[in-house]
């Protein structure tokens, strides 16, 4: 059975320009067309793209996924090369969270000490912000969040 590709494209649940997005990246084949020149999309398309999809919901950068795509068939000699991109990117995951869990905490005490001052022109947020003892010049990173 072939496909349009709005017809792909709602299947998957993705836009029409993703999806031509997807074939320039070469993550997806620029399939045959019709005379008229309508794309004939093979239903597997769908398949490809919900995969395509969980990968990055799952933090996969589409280079990576490349990867994942050729790496995905039936050979059980290619899971350990699965497993350790997964265990790479949960690392990388776990990284995120405590930068994130740091830049929480810094960010919850400036709000408390913003709110226990009286009204005044200074703002403790800004001062810290603004302090170079507290900022590195690359990435200005808040001192405890690096």
């Amino acid at each position: 059975m072939h496909m349009k590709i709005g017809e792909v494209a709602d299947a998957a649940g993705v836009n029409v320009q993703t999806l031509r997005y997807y074939e320039r990246r070469g993550l997806l084949k620029e399939p045959p067309r019709t005379p008229s020149g309508y794309r004939k999309y093979e239903a597997d398309a769908v398949d490809r793209i919900r995969f395509i999809r969980q990968a990055q919901d799952l933090g996969f950068t589409l280079n990576e996924i490349d990867e994942l795509l050729e790496l995905r068939v039936d050979d059980p000699g290619r899971c350990p090369t699965v497993e350790a991109r997964a265990d790479e990117k949960l690392a990388e995951v776990r990284r995120k969270i405590g930068e994130l869990e740091r830049m929480e905490t810094v960010l919850s005490g400036l709000i408390a000490s913003c709110r226990s001052r009286s009204p005044t022109n200074d703002c403790p947020i800004l001062e810290v912000l603004e302090d170079s003892e507290h900022t590195q010049m690359e990435g200005e990173h808040i001192d405890g969040m690096d």
